[in-house]
Parts: C-alpha cells; structure tokens; sequence
C-alpha cells in the first residue's frame, strides 16, 4: 500500500471519528431529553401527558423506521439548510445525528424505565420535587443502561457512516467506495474493514469497561 493511501486512510479514520463523536454528542443532548418525556409522561408518570406522549412516540417511532440509507437521501434538502452543503463530513452528521437521536432515545428509555418504581414512591413520599427525582433517582440509577445503550448507538452510528461515504460523505466509506470497490482494489477494502473492526471493537470495550465500573459503586 503506498504512503499516500496510508495518509488517505488515516484522514478518513479521523473524519468517521470526527462525525461519529459530533453526531452521538447531538443524540445524547437531544434523545436524553426525549427518553424522558416519553417516561415521565407516559401512564402512571410524574409528568402524566398521555396525548404528547402518544405524539412524540410515534413520531420516533417512524424515524426510527426508516433505514439510515433512505433517510440519508430523503434529508438532503434539510442537510443543505442546515449544513450550506450535501457532502462532506459536515453533511453526514445532519442524517447521522436525526437517525441516531430516536435509537438512542429509546434505548434510554428502557433503562430509566427499569428503575426500581419503589425508589421513585420513596423519593415522592419525603417530598422530593418531580424535578429532582429526574435528576437525583432516575437518572443516576439509569446510567449504566444508558452508558450501554450509548456504547449500541456509537457501534450502529459507526457503520451508518460507512454507508454515508456512497453519497460523498467523506470518512472510511467514502476512501472504501472510491479506491477499494470502483477501483477494485481488494487491499484498501481489506484496510478499511479490518479499520472498523478495531474501531467498534474499541468503542464496545470502553463502554462495557465504564458500565462495570459504574455499576461496581
């Protein structure tokens, strides 16, 4: 492999890294959030709201239907408002960031949502106000299910971007697609892959080491 493929890739690694990062930033700061309006104000919740509630549901309900490669494309009108531009690394993280939000904000929901409901009655019963049960029960007892989901979405977001390269979005997929398939060249897509491995391999070893250790307090 020549030294200019070998620079090439490792630019690309440091974009994927670049949107991935950027992108779950944005999906724990907005899907945090929405985890738990669709907890709290479900049935039984401390902020009861069951007809938002249904809203919110379904409208995450259907981004998350939507595979990653439609949704990439059908956002492009959006990405070019947000973003100034439809490719590049910038314009990956638009998709990236509204495709992983709903994902991780319901995987977050399931651990706040496995917190043990007689903590929340013994919080409310010496008068702990709602606010504070959001952030001194359920959040902390939440955390390690929220840390591994965490750890799911950055793995999943890892390989939306890959896909993201088959439109110009820079990254690992993009130096897959343009010099290891089209130009057959089995060596860069042998590099890129066994790239990606390691990056997941990685990501999923952190995050399982900083859930043991959270749940070991």
């Amino acid at each position: 492999m020549s030294p200019q493929m070998i620079d090439r890739l490792s630019q690309a690694c440091l974009d994927t890294l670049f949107m991935v990062g950027v992108s779950a930033g944005i999906a724990v700061l907005a899907g945090l959030p929405l985890a738990l309006f669709l907890v709290t104000s479900g049935p039984g919740g401390i902020f009861p709201a069951p007809r938002a509630n249904r809203v919110v549901g379904t409208l995450v309900n259907g981004f998350r239907a939507v595979p990653f490669i439609v949704l990439l494309v059908a956002l492009i009108p959006f990405t070019r408002l947000v973003a100034g531009t439809t490719i590049g690394v910038w314009a990956a993280i638009v998709p990236l960031s509204v495709s992983a939000t709903p994902f991780f904000a319901r995987i977050a929901e399931v651990s706040l949502r496995e917190v043990d409901a007689g903590l929340i009655e013994a919080a409310q019963s010496i008068g702990c106000r709602r606010r504070h049960i959001l952030l001194h029960v359920l959040l902390p007892e939440a955390l390690p299910g929220i840390l591994g989901g965490l750890t799911i979405t950055v793995v999943t977001m890892i390989g939306a971007s890959a896909m993201a390269g088959a439109v110009g979005a820079g990254g690992l997929g993009d130096v897959a697609i343009r010099y290891g398939y089209q130009r057959f060249d089995t060596t860069v897509m042998l590099a890129v892959i066994a790239i990606l491995i390691a990056l997941v391999c990685l990501v999923q070893f952190a995050g399982d080491t900083a859930v043991r250790r959270l749940r070991a307090r």
